[in-house]
């Protein structure tokens, strides 16, 4: 069997493991053909192949990145782009596409897959926002990268007396901002879900400069909004490709508390380097199991399926009922990281 295997939508540590396992899966164990196709579904779409074998895969357990590149192309959303991948898997002689991927890859995947291709799904993404599994792929590197970031950034806060506002990724969900602001110890943590009142904020701040200590760490997730109709006008900014720019809230926000404050604030902006580097192990045996499990899958014949993690268990679920779905935090953690505060 030819099984064709892409990374799409942004890098994040651990696309290198799962690669890596279904390959050495698919060819070790079943004698299966692995076909690349090089940055995502474009190529699949312009027919850019890459046969994997064994010795493409030596020594990339450890590396971040996918050694397939990757882009933020959808072939749905292209005129005649679901053609043309039909047209590649075709040429191809591809039985089945094993698709790693955020939600905006995998809702492509589900789109594709209900043009007739056998599609097993696997996913990736830092924001940890793919609905159906308890972990996405990259998302617990990028937690050990920012809570790293905070550890560090509150020497520098208390030394000098400072608001220090550090800005992740995150635009529809805030798992790596109250995960890392909770491991860090950050005084307050903003989320997408939760949009913050500005005038609650700086009520805080001056309270606990007062009353407490001369410094403060605020954690900001890139999507995170002021409430609608407080004091605070702000709307999220978009690149060309829909995407937020980064920094914008984080800026602003910095702007705001000192303005309103008085206190020395700074503002720091982990952006690209929460995706980069070298998985955690956490996230090199995340991506080996899914690589093996989507690998099972495909010579099962289950297909139009996404590889989830349900507690320490690895199980298949329908694609259908969980892309385009975005997983949200829930009030509990929320709450949580409220209370420490």
């Amino acid at each position: 069997m030819r099984v064709g295997l892409l990374t799409g939508g942004g890098d994040c540590p651990g696309l290198n493991a799962a690669i890596r396992a279904v390959v050495k899966h698919g060819e070790g164990t079943y004698g299966h053909s692995i076909v690349g196709f090089r940055n995502g579904w474009r190529g699949v779409v312009e027919g850019d192949v890459l046969p994997l074998g064994r010795q493409h895969i030596r020594n990339v357990l450890p590396v971040g990145g996918t050694i397939l590149g990757t882009a933020r192309y959808h072939p749905n959303a292209e005129d005649g782009g679901i053609e043309a991948v039909m047209a590649t898997l075709e040429a191809e002689r591809i039985e089945a596409l094993i698709c790693i991927g955020g939600d905006g890859t995998l809702h492509a995947a589900s789109k594709v897959a209900e043009a007739g291709v056998k599609i097993v799904a696997i996913p990736k993404t830092i924001d940890n926002d793919v609905s159906g599994t308890d972990l996405s792929i990259g998302f617990h590197t990028a937690v050990n990268i920012a809570t790293e970031a905070i550890d560090r950034i509150h020497t520098t806060a208390e030394s000098h007396n400072r608001v220090m506002v550090v800005e992740v990724m995150g635009r529809h969900a805030g798992w790596i901002a109250i995960n890392a602001g909770i491991a860090g110890g950050a005084e307050l943590v903003l989320t997408p879900e939760d949009p913050f009142d500005i005038d609650q904020v700086i009520k805080f701040l001056k309270h606990r400069h007062r009353a407490h200590a001369n410094f403060s760490i605020v954690v900001v997730a890139e999507g995170a909004e002021p409430r609608r109709g407080g004091s605070m006008d702000f709307t999220t900014q978009l690149g060309r490709f829909g995407e937020i720019v980064a920094g914008a809230v984080g800026d602003r926000l910095a702007h705001e508390i000192a303005e309103r404050t008085g206190f020395d604030t700074r503002v720091t902006i982990l952006g690209h380097v929460q995706r980069g580097g070298s998985p955690t192990p956490t996230d090199r045996i995340l991506g080996s199991r899914f690589g093996v499990a989507a690998i099972d899958a495909v010579v099962e014949g289950r297909t139009g399926v996404m590889t989830a993690l349900r507690g320490e268990e690895v199980v298949l679920v329908p694609l259908a009922e969980v892309a385009g779905k975005p997983k949200r935090v829930p009030p509990d953690l929320i709450r949580a990281a409220q209370v420490l505060a």
